[in-house]
């Protein structure tokens, strides 16, 4: 099985802000993202996939995620990459 570290953007209060996870199905999960069926923080906005990555394993995708979510630095990077296209 496979697991998909992603970011996902919206616009909030007119800044944007990201949110960051790990699934085995992204298609889903982001619609529940969008369905208000997701993580707390992200209940109530519309959800742009800006970024993902596919692991081999639940652990290295749990690894990458916890990384990511604490590099502000590269999400700053990634979400200008994305809004300058």
């Amino acid at each position: 099985m496979t697991y998909h570290v992603y970011l996902i953007l919206s616009l909030r209060k007119g800044r944007h802000v990201s949110y960051v996870g790990y699934t085995n199905n992204i298609e889903k999960r982001l619609q529940l993202h969008n369905s208000s069926k997701g993580a707390k923080f992200t209940k109530g906005n519309n959800w742009l996939l800006i970024y993902k990555k596919i692991y081999k394993s639940k652990k290295s995708a749990m690894t990458a995620e916890y990384l990511l979510k604490k590099n502000h630095k590269l999400r700053s990077e990634i979400k200008k990459r994305y809004l300058n296209k």
